[in-house]
């Protein structure tokens, strides 16, 4: 956002920055976790027709997608069992007479 004030700044004083030249200072003032979505854009995308806001909403979906796999790798599902005892027995003979080798 910081470079999107500057910007308003220039605009302001007469001198329009041109998108292709924000795109580049967005990219290139990016923090490290960003390096591999920067590849990317640069990569396969034409960085001259890129929009500011096009860039900026792949960026926040970018930062979206990476804290939810985050917040989900702290996340752990035990399962419980609802059968008891002997049910559990009784789906095991069932398997070992269906298979024909004991499970």
């Amino acid at each position: 956002m910081n470079i999107l004030d500057m910007a308003n700044s220039f605009d302001s004083l007469g001198e329009k920055m041109s998108d292709e030249k924000l795109v580049r200072k967005i990219l290139k003032s990016l923090p490290k976790r960003f390096d591999m979505k920067v590849i990317a854009i640069e990569e396969a995308q034409d960085i001259s027709n890129m929009k500011v806001d096009e860039l900026i909403g792949s960026l926040q979906n970018f930062e979206i997608v990476v804290n939810n796999r985050t917040e989900k790798k702290g996340e752990s599902i035990a399962f419980a069992s609802n059968l008891d005892t002997e049910e559990l027995q009784e789906d095991i003979e069932v398997d070992e007479s269906l298979s024909g080798d004991p499970v």
